[in-house]
């Protein structure tokens, strides 16, 4: 009865990888929205501060920008890794690898911060 419910939960908690035009689909509409939002603070005045009517549009172009451009890194270094699984020996050059990746997508992500 055990063995039955251990391959059960086994089965049911495998991994599943989502379809290759879904990842593509949500890249590209994650790119679309933190592009979006760091153009909508990029034309954003600081004099428009001292009203805090003015407050609402900002703050949430830096919530989408941090949430989207957070997500796109996530999703690209999640990406290198699987292509990268065996190129590292130990746990800490594999660290060290995800750290650069990390860092190298940060930047394309939010170019100029």
């Amino acid at each position: 009865m055990t063995a039955n419910v251990e391959a059960l939960l086994r089965e049911a908690l495998t991994p599943v990888e989502p379809p290759m035009q879904f990842s593509e689909k949500f890249e590209s509409t994650l790119t679309v929205l933190t592009e979006a939002a760091q153009e909508e603070l990029d034309s954003w005045e600081l004099a428009a501060m001292r009203d805090p009517r003015n407050w609402v549009r900002p703050a949430v172009a830096v919530t989408v920008t941090v949430t989207a451009g957070t997500a796109l890194v996530a999703l690209r270094v999640r990406a290198r890794q699987k292509s990268r699984r065996g190129q590292s020996s130990t746990l800490i050059e594999y660290a060290e690898r995800t750290l650069h990746d990390i860092a190298e997508e940060a930047r394309r992500v939010l170019p100029d911060r």
